[in-house]
């Protein structure tokens, strides 16, 4: 690297530096800005809509007008603004549009079924029903409640002809202990219970089963589960902090008989509370601990503050992690004490990747504090009890392999292989063997889940514009980074996957310096960032500082950071945050320029 290139760099960091410290909130963490979500909004002033249109008709209208004015030029919505249009977000806006609040429907409920036509066959029930039921396949996590609003809103039909299409969720099995299932094979992921319980009752209630036998069980546990359901609820009332989690919850058991419901009335104040300005919702209310460890990590490379923060910062950030970890097991998921959410909010739920994150963020501020190693040691517990068999490592819950978000993955299993290398030598010798024991296991895992060519794909973040959505840039850079970081000596067998998936990120490297999330994609601060850093710790300073030169070019010189759709929430909704292209900018950099 020249002189006159670094000194680019350098500027570029610094000025991406001083715009990191200076989204820090008032407590002194990062809070972040999730995109506007049209998923969100148009289910959030439904569930309004459906407990009392009247009364909230004032956010119902805003919601209204903001999705009218944030259609995309085809007709239809995509799940954040700029994002391309799909067929549950439209199916979703598309049925907003009848709740009574307005005199008028506006042209964009013509225009949304016009683009449904065109891409579906038609707007009848049936056809609505097959397109989210090819695109969902067996799992009825999102495409029960996406049938539920449409039946509630007349797409499907009228009266209880509407709901035959709406399949019927076990919702009674919910009385059932947690630690069953597992071996239950239910049709929706661990996250969704409060989904389960409210879809099936609403269907239950619209379309009561034909066997008497199963009519009267089900009645008798109808207020068992509602208090299941209200057991599972957070103290402000949003399941998962998700707004459109939370907003299905709510219009089924208003639209069940159970508007004025303890967990209804809840629902509705956590909907209210979250609306934006604008009229608008996004998908969760923030990612506040992700956001924080990530930005700790991302200055710390080194591990100490380099200056950034101060002493007292460093202490105050510290102990505002350490606040979040969970000391009791969790209501919701029944998660064992020691893991981290993505949020400081109730509705967080302990997880492999903000714990990971969370561990190295401690490590980088005080590990030498009793405190801190305590919570290490229960962290990295909490990650080893939740290994699958097969090495790697889920999001929430060992065992639930079977559908998405509960099966192992690359890049959360890279994490945490960075949390295990990074407090090994702090660990009494007992967990050191427990904790070499998972390593090599997920090293196993890592080598069984690279593809043929070298990559490895990730599971919370993917590419809206790629043929198949996926990330492998992401995924790849994250695992190649991890392997580069853990001593050679406890790995032996990662040096082969990690020259793989070097060489594969290297030859996806556009002509202009970036990356894309695969081969020839659309270059991305976020995924140029991340390429960057792995391939600074390999050693390929040359291929290194060409992203770089483009990071610098295209945030000009660390002073704007237009943001891409690249995370993916529950399942499977496209979202961008305000902090990742500088977060990810400023650990690309830092690393680049540390060697």
């Amino acid at each position: 690297m020249d002189a006159e290139t670094e000194t680019a760099l350098r500027e570029t960091l610094a000025n991406a530096e001083a715009a990191l410290l200076n989204e820090r909130c008032s407590e002194g963490h990062w809070e972040g800005e999730l995109s506007s979500s049209a998923l969100s909004t148009a289910v959030a002033v439904f569930a309004l809509g459906t407990v009392d249109p009247r009364h909230h008709g004032e956010d119902i209208t805003k919601g209204l007008e903001w999705l009218s004015n944030n259609v995309n030029a085809d007709g239809g919505w995509g799940d954040s603004p700029g994002s391309p249009s799909n067929i549950s977000t439209t199916l979703l806006c598309w049925s907003a549009f009848t709740i009574d609040c307005a005199p008028e429907r506006p042209p964009a409920e013509t225009h949304a079924a016009e683009w449904l036509t065109s891409r579906i066959g038609g707007i009848d029930p049936e056809s609505i029903e097959h397109a989210l039921s090819d695109y969902y396949g067996k799992d009825r996590t999102f495409s029960a409640p996406i049938l539920t609003m449409c039946a509630l809103a007349g797409r499907l039909g009228p009266g209880s002809a509407a709901w035959r299409l709406v399949p019927q969720l076990p919702y009674d099995l919910a009385i059932l202990p947690r630690f069953l299932f597992r071996w239950l094979h239910l049709p929706v992921v661990s996250y969704a219970l409060p989904a389960l319980i409210s879809i099936g009752l609403i269907r239950y209630k619209k379309m009561p089963d034909a066997n008497a036998l199963v009519h009267v069980l089900r009645k008798l546990t109808e207020k068992e589960v509602l208090s299941v359901l209200k057991g599972i609820q957070p103290g402000d009332g949003g399941f998962l902090e998700a707004i459109p989690l939370t907003s299905f919850v709510v219009m089924s058991l208003a639209a069940s008989g159970y508007g004025d419901n303890a967990v209804t009335r809840k629902g509705v104040d956590f909907i209210k509370l979250t609306v934006r300005k604008d009229g608008s919702w996004p998908i969760d209310t923030n990612l506040a601990t992700w956001l924080t460890t990530l930005s700790i990590n991302a200055m710390l490379p080194s591990g100490n503050a380099q200056g950034h923060l101060s002493t007292e910062e460093e202490k105050s950030l510290a102990e505002w992690l350490l606040a979040q970890q969970y000391r009791k097991r969790h209501a919701y998921t029944g998660a064992s004490p020691g893991g981290w959410a993505w949020t400081n909010l109730p509705g967080g739920v302990p997880d492999a990747d903000d714990t990971a994150g969370a561990l190295l963020a401690l490590k980088g501020l005080q590990p030498a504090c009793d405190e801190t190693r305590s919570a290490a040691e229960s962290g990295l517990q909490w990650l080893i009890d939740l290994q699958n068999r097969d090495g790697g490592l889920p999001t929430f819950c060992r065992g639930w392999g079977r559908l998405p978000f509960d099966r192992s993955c690359p890049d959360i299993t890279a994490h945490a292989l960075l949390a295990f290398e990074e407090w090994y030598d702090w660990m009494a010798p007992r967990m050191q063997v427990r904790i070499n024991a998972s390593m090599h296991a997920a090293v196993a895992y890592l080598e069984s889940s690279q593809s043929e060519d070298g990559y490895w794909l990730p599971l919370w973040f993917g590419n809206q514009n790629s043929p198949s959505r996926e990330n492998p840039v992401y995924g790849t850079s994250l695992v190649v980074f991890a392997l580069k970081s853990i001593s050679p000596e406890r790995l032996p067998r990662s040096d082969v996957l990690l020259e793989r998936g070097r060489h594969w990120i290297i030859d996806a490297q556009n002509e202009d310096g970036g990356w894309g999330g695969g081969k020839g994609g659309e270059s991305s601060i976020e995924e140029t960032a991340l390429a960057v850093r792995a391939l600074a710790v390999t050693g390929d300073t040359n291929v290194a500082s060409r992203g770089a030169t483009w990071l610098a070019r295209a945030t000009e010189c660390g002073s704007v950071f237009p943001t891409t759709p690249i995370g993916l929430y529950f399942a499977s909704l496209w979202y961008s945050e305000k902090l990742y292209p500088m977060i990810f900018t400023v650990s690309a950099l830092n690393q680049l320029l540390e060697i």
